[in-house]
């Protein structure tokens, strides 16, 4: 299958854009800034006499809550997120898929806001379904790149997706710290702040992904749906097949371990580092608001430097140089990372980062993927992006709740990007392309 004519694609490009502007607001107002310190604070109220909460049974920390709640949300999108990028591959309706996921992620974003007192296995439950809903349409998303874009542009325009994402939710955060910081003046609590900040990035989510809607294109079934088989059906097929097909491109493979790996540990940053400056620093949500607010900031700025980096020197050693940085930013926190000042330090380090190698890598796995298999093998891909991970929150949980200290509990993630950067400098990124591109033929 071709790509359609210049003027077309150029349109598809800026209305794919727009779903990263669309959902990031998303991830940085709820996963990175809110839901973790609300979600605390709520299970620290419903805690027992032993300073426990016991869902199902189950003694925890409130402090762990929000790194176990990370870890079992991208477990269950182990078994659905193959499914929906098989579905994706087959059905003639991507963009439709794409719209219903977007949706139910959206409305479970606007129901935040009805998550107070002590209720925090209500917003354990949205926060799931939201999260499950957003990653799998950005593995429909993802999907997109490879029917927008030819190998050549790969790099700039995952790039720039990523640039416009980090602007979209800076723009919304920009906004919900204006009113967090005049709550009073508005007549609320902060509290109620809070749940209407959460409750508007699904609102946000709602209305920009209808410029996606209306701009991007069904470019056909990628594959032939076998005769008397229904999508479905051949969907949980191909949850199997995803898997033991992997085999047949093992240097894909080897790739996919790298970036799951080291991006399970960029993601658990992301993710936990709102709980860290609320529970551990003491910072008040305004300020954490504008630490995080200048992530969004710089990192649209990191994600075009690492791209122009990457011509110079390539794009894997340009991840490879970004993996060496986040180390450092793990030693920094657990050495020096106690004052407010210090936290923005870490969060312009993080931001300068954070896009360019997670945009980089996008485009990197991009090109060794067999044809008409994208969204099926992106699905893999999105276990571990935009703000979820499983192995990291997990370790990281466990470590906070048998040491109690936010520091060493970082500082254990630094072995996901030495694990990481040890497999991808094995990884020969010409040949994975070329054994994909030649055992899809």
């Amino acid at each position: 299958m071709g790509l359609p004519a210049q003027a077309s694609l150029k349109r598809e490009q800026r209305a794919w854009f727009m779903y990263d502007w669309a959902n990031s607001a998303y991830f940085s107002t709820v996963v990175t800034l809110f839901l973790g310190p609300y979600l605390t604070a709520i299970a620290r109220s419903a805690a027992g006499p032993d300073g426990l909460i016991h869902p199902f049974g189950l003694p925890i920390d409130p402090r762990s809550l929000w790194g176990y709640l990370v870890s079992l949300s991208v477990l269950t999108q182990v078994f659905v997120l193959p499914l929906v990028g098989a579905i994706a591959d087959y059905g003639r309706r991507k963009r439709e898929i794409l719209g219903v996921l977007a949706y139910t992620g959206a409305l479970a974003t606007m129901c935040l806001f009805f998550v107070e007192g002590s209720n925090y296995l209500l917003g354990a439950a949205l926060f799931l379904i939201a999260n499950l809903a957003f990653g799998a349409s950005i593995v429909v998303y993802n999907a997109f790149l490879t029917e927008i874009s030819t190998p050549e542009e790969r790099d700039n325009i995952s790039s720039k997706g990523w640039g416009i994402g980090y602007l979209g939710g800076g723009l919304l955060l920009a906004l919900n710290l204006a009113f967090l910081s005049n709550a009073t003046a508005f007549g609320v609590s902060k509290g109620m702040a809070v749940r209407i900040s959460m409750g508007s990035a699904g609102l946000w989510a709602a209305l920009f992904t209808l410029i996606p809607m209306a701009g991007l294109k069904n470019h056909g079934a990628q594959r032939p749906l076998p005769p008397g088989q229904s999508i479905f059906k051949v969907g949980f097929q191909q949850f199997s097949h995803t898997i033991t097909g992997l085999k047949r491109y093992p240097k894909t493979l080897l790739f996919l371990a790298a970036y799951l790996t080291y991006n399970d540990a960029i993601q658990t940053v992301i993710a936990m580092a709102g709980q860290f400056g609320s529970d551990e620093l003491k910072m008040p949500m305004e300020q954490l608001t504008l630490a995080i607010l200048m992530v969004q900031f710089v990192a649209f700025a990191g994600a075009l430097l690492f791209n122009w980096i990457a011509t110079k020197f390539t794009a894997k050693r340009t991840v490879l140089a970004a993996l060496v940085i986040w180390t450092g930013v793990l030693v920094y926190i657990y050495v020096s990372v106690s004052t407010p000042t210090e936290f923005f330090i870490m969060a312009a380090l993080v931001g300068i980062v954070m896009g360019g190698s997670q945009a980089l890598s996008r485009s990197l796995f991009s090109l060794m993927i067999p044809a008409g298999k994208e969204a099926e093998y992106f699905s893999l891909y999105e276990i571990s992006d935009k703000g979820t991970s499983w192995l990291g929150p997990l370790v990281f949980g466990l470590a906070l709740q048998m040491t109690g200290s936010y520091r060493l509990a970082a500082l254990s993630l630094a072995i996901f990007f030495v694990v990481g950067f040890a497999l991808l400098t094995r990884v020969n990124i010409d040949e994975a392309a070329a054994e994909a591109h030649a055992k899809a033929q």
